[in-house]
């Protein structure tokens, strides 16, 4: 495994990490509930105060970058890690999906709903080509209840937001193919990825044998206890999965489903991966559970996101 590199420490549960062009990262800190951004020299700036638990981000098409906001968890600390609790809190503010302005600093929020039904803990995003966003909502139990969350699609202009696949069990990450025919999503509890075709924006075709209610086609999973967290794509079509328990690392997945590899890293809470550089083969990690972004060289380009933040 190459060597591993510090690039900031003291971070709040970080998450959702953009790779900007000037070697800074912009990353959510879950905790602290702010977009926060990471210079290279490993200086945090807050670039906006969100509240409740900024989850996931990603640029969209006009330049600003969009939220998932989870609405917050209740964290402990467990043998010297920072933990979020698995059930919906008390003080939960409300799932949302929000845009924030880098270069002032303003948010509003898009999206508290769908066809009636409350977000409640929106994960992880990715934009397509045509400008729309797909999304997760990892949805969050009670004590005594389990509830499900879904794949779902909105535009970035407030206007349109569509359930896509449900119910799935605590839907974390998400990606797009490089051609845009899939749409990939890794659940957390059941360490699986499912994929589906996607038949247009915000459209996916049925499976021509559906197993599952959600109707996705079955990518991977891993024995142990190993769960599934965010994830990427790289330039060649495989999945990178941030893992999650006893085993953690990334694990990289081929389009057909096998295990390309697994880079292992020190924190059971290794959240989610983006990739920077001019070639894309730096690899910025989150590793929430002790506060940290590191970085590492990376054997294979990252895909390019559809469109980048404008600072």
């Amino acid at each position: 495994m190459d060597e591993m590199t510090e690039v900031a420490s003291g971070l709040e549960f970080p998450e959702g990490p953009i790779a900007m062009a000037d070697g800074s990262v912009v990353l959510c800190e879950i905790r602290r509930g702010t977009l926060s951004w990471v210079t290279a020299a490993g200086n945090i700036a807050v670039a906006a105060n969100l509240g409740g638990g900024p989850n996931g981000a990603a640029a969209g098409p006009d330049g600003a970058v969009y939220v998932c906001n989870d609405g917050g968890y209740e964290y402990e600390e467990l043998l010297g890690l920072t933990a979020p609790g698995p059930n919906l809190p008390a003080d939960h503010s409300g799932g949302r999906i929000e845009r924030v302005d880098l270069r002032t600093g303003e948010h509003a929020v898009l999206y508290t709903e769908c066809d009636g039904h409350d977000l409640v803990s929106p994960n992880d995003l990715v934009f397509d080509r045509d400008g729309g966003m797909w999304f997760t909502d990892h949805s969050r139990s009670t004590e005594r209840a389990r509830a499900h969350g879904g794949l779902y699609y909105a535009t970035p202009d407030g206007s349109l937001i569509r359930e896509v696949a449900y119910p799935l069990d605590a839907p974390n990450g998400v990606g797009l193919a490089p051609d845009g025919s899939r749409v990939y999503v890794a659940e957390t509890f059941t360490g699986r990825v499912w994929w589906w075709d996607i038949a247009g924006s915000g459209a996916v075709h049925p499976p021509a044998m559906p197993l599952l209610p959600h109707g996705g086609t079955f990518l991977a999973g891993l024995a142990g206890l190993q769960f599934f967290d965010s994830l990427a794509v790289e330039e060649s079509g495989n999945v990178v999965v941030a893992t999650i328990g006893l085993e953690p690392g990334l694990t990289v997945i081929s389009p057909d489903g096998d295990i390309v590899e697994k880079v292992p890293t020190p924190d059971p809470f290794t959240t989610n991966i983006c990739f920077g550089g001019d070639d894309r083969t730096t690899a910025y990690i989150t590793l929430s559970g002790t506060g940290r972004l590191v970085s590492m060289p990376w054997a294979r380009p990252g895909l390019a996101p559809a469109f980048a933040p404008l600072v």
